[in-house]
């Protein structure tokens, strides 16, 4: 399997106008059955119930007969099961659920999809990507901003992305590389699967894609390649003399530019590009920012992918392009962990610490940028604070003074917050 997908990379990249045939031919037993080692054992079941073990009981033979059903064509997605996880600034994100079979396909079909798209997908392109992550964007950024001459930023946010893709269009694009109509309705037969709302209603999407499919944050990376990417590529930078930079990780993505009537001319001409795609700028987020690293140093800054960005002066007197943990994220955070705490804190202590643990060198690993350890210390020192007062109210005595929880906390390692990217890192890219 990883040499086929190996030769439609190579074929991919060696000619850009190749349409691929017969990849439905890929979705074999053999093919199915190396995907579900990368199938996630304790995801959410979907509408029938059966989760990652149930169907791993008798994998082989329901993997037999879901190959049976793609050759006689008779294969039907399941509903998708709708959930509602909060989004941090009180409204709900509606997640999609498929079916653990659904699941399994979508798998198999994403495999020859990433293989010609990544070929294609340019490099201001980070979201859902192999080996490509949301911290190198924010590091990339910063490199582009502190050694680039750029002035003005826009900042912009499409209006429910994921909910607004228009099924034609996505389509048409894919069958730019794709020549297998059997492949291509397999993608469409999700895209038209029904949802079951949590009232028990059926919906019936004509737009959009569900979040918490496998295949949906690759669909929606294809769109925004050629409705956002390859459009400032061709069109915006070649008008503004290629001073124009764009970075995007999904559907959040932010624009620099030099003058600042470019970046006003871009800000309207990508509401029209959007439109034509059926997709919707969100005006009260979507602003245009002075961001020079004299005249503006310390007073303008925008967000990005959980940070903040601010121009500062560093120890030399000399500009130099502040990050720390925006102050919603960080809020959120704080919250999130005030809450699980309330849940969770009647484990034992080996186990609850253990857990704590784990979020802790998650949050560094990714929050720990240079010149963000003051945002670290007080995310660390919420949860010392929150810590203390809740195990406190596991009895009807005080359980430790101050002193006996510190050492509590060196009795099962609890990290203290510390920088995880390396400088070399961001050097290295100046002169890339």
């Amino acid at each position: 399997m990883q040499t086929s997908l190996q030769a439609i990379a190579k074929k991919a990249k060696k000619e850009p106008k190749y349409r691929f045939r017969d990849l439905r031919g890929m979705l074999s037993e053999q093919m199915l059955k190396w995907c579900w080692r990368d199938i996630r054992k304790d995801a959410a079941c979907g509408v029938d119930q059966v989760s990652a073990a149930d169907y791993e009981e008798h994998l082989e033979e329901n993997i037999h007969k879901l190959v049976e059903q793609l050759k006689r064509n008779i294969y039907h997605a399941k509903l998708v099961r709708r959930q509602y996880i909060p989004k941090g600034d009180g409204k709900m994100r509606p997640l999609g659920i498929p079916a653990t079979q659904d699941k399994l396909l979508q798998l198999a079909v994403k495999k020859p999809l990433e293989a010609i798209y990544e070929q294609v997908f340019l490099s201001c392109s980070y979201g859902y990507r192999p080996n490509i992550g949301a911290k190198q964007a924010v590091i990339d950024l910063t490199a582009k901003l502190q050694f680039g001459s750029y002035r003005y930023i826009v900042e912009a946010d499409i209006r429910s992305y994921f909910d607004s893709i228009n099924h034609d269009w996505l389509m048409r694009m894919l069958e730019l590389r794709i020549d297998d109509k059997p492949f291509l309705r397999l993608i469409k037969k999700w895209l038209k699967a029904g949802v079951l709302n949590t009232d028990g209603k059926v919906l019936h999407p004509i737009t959009g894609t569900p979040q918490g499919g496998i295949i949906s944050p690759l669909l929606a990376n294809v769109y925004l390649h050629y409705v956002l990417d390859l459009w400032f590529e061709k069109v915006v930078k070649p008008r503004c003399g290629n001073r124009a930079y764009l970075i995007r990780y999904a559907d959040d993505y932010v624009c620099a530019f030099e003058r600042e009537e470019e970046a006003r001319w871009f800000r309207e001409a990508l509401e029209d590009r959007l439109r034509k795609f059926g997709l919707e700028l969100s005006t009260e987020k979507t602003r245009v920012i002075p961001f020079d690293r004299v005249q503006n140093a310390g007073e303008t800054s925008f967000d990005f992918l959980g940070f903040e960005f601010r121009w500062g002066i560093d120890r030399k007197g000399k500009p130099n392009l502040k990050r720390r943990t925006s102050r919603k994220k960080l809020w959120n955070s704080k919250k999130n962990f005030t809450q699980w705490c309330r849940v969770n804190l009647h484990q034992r202590l080996p186990k609850l610490f253990a857990t704590i643990n784990a979020k802790l060198t998650g949050y560094y690993n990714y929050y720990g940028v240079i010149g963000n350890s003051r945002s670290l210390t007080e995310f660390y020192n919420h949860v010392q604070r929150t810590l203390y007062a809740r195990l406190n109210r596991r009895s009807q005595r005080h359980s430790f003074n101050w002193l006996q929880f510190l050492n509590l906390l060196k009795r099962f390692d609890v990290p203290t917050p510390h920088i995880t990217e390396r400088p070399r890192v961001q050097l290295s890219l100046r002169f890339a």
